[in-house]
């Protein structure tokens, strides 16, 4: 049966054979065993609806051992024969290409190159999940492969809803992750819902089937990193041998190596899982793997010599590189985390004076004690980075919840005052101030022809769009320009793309209209031979509200509030956006943050034209008018920029409080 027939068939007709796990893939981690006897029970029932009833008895049991293992159903029996990865688009059975586009986007998001759990459709993160199960998959596939562009396929976390009556202006698909009422959305009731079947963690772009691998995230720590070293006086002198020390090679954070040596330092990244570390080594993000510590400082030490531009994994605990480190009185200019821990007791987060295995069987079966184990080693890594701290190290929150688990696990990680954390969050150092209220942010676009030549003709046409853009920008983004000028000049060369035809660079709303307008333009003459699949990552300047990461840097009191998230949500809908999603949780956690995203389909033609430019500026411009309301003064400048250029944008703008003011009041 071939790859179209097996798409449209959606579940099969006949109960195909049970299938085996691939053991030479990624599996995720056991989940913990939460569900008491009638809720497994249900679970099974409710994973039973998906298939007709003269199959119940034989699949009860099997989703009973599944749920019994691997504390989840996944359906193993019904992961599809074809291979998963992102096809050209021509490939896809469909009504309009606009589904077609989101088809090739989810199965880029499942491809074994790109996936951290394929068999679990686990994108990144230890459990960012595309769908819950393969019945979904299948369903989902089916639904957008016969659905018309009067149709609004509606999925919740992950399930497929139905298709509804809608119109062509509508958005195809509207996806939710996790959406909660408040009170049930401890971590606690997110093992156990998903147990049930009834929800799932979506992560940002996993559940939005908008993740492009690794170099989604690569442009960002790039940025991230050169004016962390920018922050130190090196940038642009000399980065060549200073050592930037991280942890995590799974799913996004592959990244950090890479990003490395673009900035042209030393990356030193630690693995625990040895698989993860040699998929990035044979994908080209890292350049050498050594797995005993006395070599890894004799590795270090060389580079340091000969200051080389060198990404080392080390394949073993963080923890032991940062203490040997200290002992041996290596020199960590720039420190930083990029595990999962917004899921440290369930795979996110390996304690140290452990093994990979180890530490996966008492996951599964001594929960308690290795909730113990993951809090004596935070306050272990805390107080190692403290000493590095304490002699020049420059040390951020990457945004993973590092400093927040830490913090749970009473490490010494708090300020004097006892309310901040002692080290800032990128977001609040970089990302806030330099790009997110100015505008910028990780703009991407996916080419769907998957022709290499295709994605060339963008890379040109950005480039020579931030150029001109460039000529007359004001002084305060020249820089923010100019990087992403760099970035993408080398992009190329960097051999970034993993999956699809994708990139990624930073853009406000005026280079992100103008990059899209070039390309519909290029779509319509036939230049790019296919339509062009825009999108972004939820960590942007409008998608997403996260206290401790994206709005880190709001200090009136409102970085607790979503608002924000859901205004964007609705708002790219009815402007014009292909699909749209919001989740709960994403980078730092479920419960923690709420994050929004959309997918936008180029296709030459004059309504892409219109709406493009209406959604892409309220994107932008929404999450710049919440920052300006802050009194942050980038965002301030930008907004007021942004309606001098656009008559019909009205803001409500702060008025400015003279703290002399409040001094002279009685306040008890």
């Amino acid at each position: 049966m071939d790859f179209k027939v097996q798409l449209l068939a959606g579940i099969p007709s006949v109960l195909p054979a049970k299938k085996t796990r691939n053991e030479q893939l990624n599996h995720a981690p056991v989940r913990r065993a939460v569900l008491n006897a009638a809720e497994k029970k249900l679970s099974i029932k409710n994973a039973l609806r998906y298939f007709p009833e003269a199959w119940h008895q034989e699949l009860a049991q099997e989703f009973l051992d599944e749920l019994e293992n691997y504390g989840h159903i996944y359906m193993y029996r019904f992961m599809p024969d074809y291979a998963i990865y992102a096809r050209p688009i021509a490939e896809y059975p469909c009504r309009t290409p606009h589904t077609a586009a989101i088809m090739l986007m989810i199965q880029n998001n499942l491809d074994p190159a790109i996936a951290q759990h394929p068999e679990e459709l686990i994108t990144y993160g230890g459990n960012g999940s595309v769908f819950q199960n393969w019945a979904q998959y299948l369903l989902s596939m089916q639904y957008l492969a016969t659905m018309t562009d009067r149709q609004t396929l509606n999925i919740y976390s992950g399930h497929p809803q139905g298709l509804f009556p809608s119109s062509a202006a509508a958005p195809r698909v509207v996806v939710t992750n996790g959406m909660m009422v408040p009170n049930y959305s401890s971590p606690e009731d997110l093992e156990k819902f998903n147990a049930l079947g009834v929800t799932q963690y979506g992560q940002m772009t996993a559940g939005s089937y908008m993740y492009i691998g690794p170099q989604g995230i690569v442009h960002g720590t790039a940025i991230t990193l050169m004016n962390a070293f920018r922050k130190k006086g090196f940038y642009g002198k000399n980065t060549t041998g200073k050592i930037f020390l991280t942890a995590g090679l799974g799913g996004m954070s592959g990244a950090q190596t890479k990003a490395g040596n673009i900035v042209g330092c030393i990356t030193v990244c630690a693995e625990v899982n040895p698989k993860a570390a040699v998929k990035r080594h044979q994908q080209g993000w890292v350049d050498e793997l050594i797995d005993n510590l006395d070599d890894l400082v004799k590795r270090v030490l060389l580079a340091q010599t000969k200051k080389q531009t060198v990404s080392l994994a080390y394949i073993g605990n963080v923890v032991d590189v940062w203490e040997r480190f200290d002992e041996e009185n290596i020199e960590v200019v720039i420190g930083s985390d990029q595990t999962s821990l917004h899921n440290p007791y369930s795979g996110g987060y390996y304690p140290v004076g452990l093994s990979f295995d180890e530490a996966n069987e008492m996951m599964a079966n001594a929960a308690e004690q290795f909730k113990i184990e993951v809090q004596d080693s935070l306050k272990r890594h805390a107080a190692s980075v403290n000493k590095h701290a304490a002699r020049g190290t420059y040390f951020f929150d990457y945004g993973n919840a590092f400093l927040l688990e830490c913090s749970r696990a009473g490490a010494d990680v708090m300020s004097a005052n006892g309310i901040d954390f002692r080290y800032p969050s990128y977001v609040e150092d970089i990302l806030g101030p330099l790009c997110f209220d100015y505008g910028f942010g990780p703009f991407r676009w996916v080419c769907a022809s998957g022709d290499e030549r295709d994605l060339d003709l963008t890379d040109r046409i950005a480039k020579e769009v931030m150029e001109e853009i460039k000529l007359t920008a004001p002084t305060e983004i020249q820089q923010q320009l100019q990087d992403n000028i760099n970035w993408i000049t080398a992009a190329k060369e960097n051999r970034l793309v993993v999956g699809s035809k994708a990139r990624i660079l930073y853009a406000d709303a005026e280079g992100r209209a103008k990059i899209a307008l070039r390309f519909n333009e290029a779509i319509k003459t036939g230049e790019l031979s296919a339509p062009v699949i825009l999108g972004r990552d939820h960590h942007d300047v409008s998608g997403t509200d996260s206290p401790f990461r994206e709005t880190s840097n709001i200090y009136d009191g409102s970085r607790f509030t979503a608002d924000m998230a859901i205004h964007n949500v609705i708002g790219d809908s009815f402007r014009g956006a292909t699909w749209v999603s919001i989740h709960n949780g994403g980078g730092v956690g479920w419960g923690e943050v709420i994050n929004g995203g959309f997918g936008m389909v180029l296709d030459g033609t004059e309504q892409a034209a219109e709406k493009l430019q209406n959604m892409l500026f309220y994107d932008v411009n929404n999450g710049i008018a919440r920052r300006s309301w802050a009194r942050n003064k980038e965002a301030r400048f930008a907004i007021q920029r942004e309606m001098a250029r656009t008559d019909t944008l009205k803001i409500t703008l702060p008025h400015l409080v003279d703290d002399k003011v409040l001094e002279g009041l009685k306040i008890d």
